[in-house]
């Protein structure tokens, strides 16, 4: 019983960047009598200012293709089996030093053609920094962060850690935090790791670069919810669209507005991007959205909401300039899990359903709906890939998708997760190279701890 109490009172709730988990309430030592609070603060010192934190992840991944990229992919003929594994150390040194370590480990069985670059990486350094606090004042803190890190900005939509995919997105890079009553400042500098699938064999990109300034706050003027503010600068001297490839240089300049009020919540957000590729300039930019609406006093506490977003594309390929919008390091998987499509040169519908039949079990079904911004440029991967080029059609509509989410807590920290999709490929789609539609099942067992 008393077991049982402490885990109610100390429920720790693993954050996506597992540096960002909070360990304060394993400051009391009877919530440090059982797993996971005696490997949650493990003291270091007597009065306890040097202490330990261990953690990692277990996570299992079945998933099954039918068609994949419409027919033109190879078929994997049982489906593809995924693994990942993490185990990470925070230790902290006084209320002024940190070092934060995390190993990663994701494997990959059945791949036609072998695995993808975000499939497997047998092992490697995930995360690998030093933080140093300053205190700036009685209520402002400077954090100064080096090291190999992973990054998540916002929603996700320009710089996201990758979750989806088994191997996750991780940079070397240089931080400045500022924490002020109200807002965060953040200054970036930072080169993406290039996974390799090998062990400790991973390198730095040195083709790309992010830089820049992200602001978040304002909750103290703002009239309802939130706001983040930035600018990214991003370079590839390889950068690959419809029209050709070339360096790239692009500055981003961003405002996401966010909330939760009276059952509704929302995140919307707009972007503008300009700089140049090859020998000519970038003019480019996107607006997502997503508003949704939950009746808390109905049974199964049901949600309802929609997505709508668009971005930019090339216009004339006969110009040098470059109107196609880049979404830099986005989410792996930006609109399902089946990672079909990314967000460059479209605009797209999504209305989708969620409900909770138990405190436990959540449902969502959802569509979605997409079409080419402009005729003449393409089609594009997730990872920016191009999927179809123009090939000089006038045909918009790329397709439809319909998705069933099942989530079930098996236990604290312990979940599994059905999801199948199925996509309908459009005219374009059809107008311009094989047009089966996909099916997607996936079945995911996580734990983290």
């Amino acid at each position: 019983m008393a077991q049982a109490k402490a885990e109610e009172a100390c429920a720790l709730e693993p954050a996506k960047l597992r540096f960002d988990d909070d360990y304060d309430c394993f400051r009391d030592p009877e919530n440090r009598e059982h797993l996971p609070g005696d490997i949650k603060f493990i003291p270091l010192t007597e009065d306890e200012r040097f202490f330990l934190s261990l953690g990692g992840e277990i996570r299992q991944r079945y998933e099954y293709t039918h068609n994949p990229l419409f027919g033109a992919d190879p078929q994997d003929e049982a489906g593809v089996w995924l693994q990942r594994y993490t185990l990470h150390g925070d230790l902290r040194l006084g209320p002024h030093v940190r070092v934060f370590g995390q190993l990663s480990s994701a494997l990959e069985t059945g791949r036609a053609g072998g695995p993808s670059p975000v499939d497997e990486n047998d092992l490697t350094l995930q995360n690998a920094f030093v933080d140093l606090n300053v205190p700036l004042g009685p209520d402002a803190d400077l954090t100064l962060r080096g090291g190999r890190q992973e990054l998540q900005f916002g929603s996700g939509r320009l710089v996201d850690v990758r979750e989806g995919p088994n191997v996750r997105r991780t940079f070397d890079a240089a931080r400045a935090i500022f924490e002020v009553p109200g807002w965060q400042v953040e200054l970036l500098a930072a080169r993406p790791r290039l996974p390799r699938p090998g062990v400790f064999d991973d390198e730095a990109n040195d083709d790309l670069a992010l830089w820049g300034v992200y602001a978040a706050g304002g909750k103290d003027w703002m009239p309802l919810g939130a706001i983040d503010l930035y600018y990214l600068g991003f370079e590839d001297d390889a950068g690959a669209f419809a029209r050709g490839s070339a360096r790239e240089r692009r500055h981003s300049i961003g405002a996401r507005l966010y909330g939760a009020e009276r059952g509704w919540d929302w995140n919307w957000e707009a972007i503008y991007q300009f700089g140049s590729f090859g020998d000519g300039d970038i003019s480019a930019w996107t607006i997502a959205s997503e508003t949704g609406f939950t009746f808390e006093d109905r049974p199964w506490r049901p949600r309802i909401a929609l997505s709508a977003n668009i971005a930019s594309g090339d216009g004339d390929p006969a110009d040098p300039d470059l109107g196609t919008f880049n979404p830099l390091f986005p989410r792996g998987n930006y609109f399902s899990e089946a990672a079909v499509l990314g967000p460059r040169n479209f605009f797209n519908i999504h209305p989708f359903v969620t409900v909770r039949p138990t405190h436990a079990w959540s449902l969502t079904a959802d569509m979605n709906f997409f079409w080419r911004l402009d005729t003449d440029d393409g089609v594009y991967a997730p990872a920016g890939q191009l999927i179809r080029g123009p090939s000089g059609s006038d045909e918009r509509f790329v397709g439809s998708a319909v998705s069933l989410t099942s989530e079930y807590a098996l236990a604290q920290n312990l979940a599994v997760t059905a999801i199948y999709t199925h996509f309908f490929a459009g005219d374009f789609i059809r107008a311009t190279g094989p047009a089966e539609d996909i099916d997607f099942f996936e079945l995911t067992l996580q734990f983290k701890f």
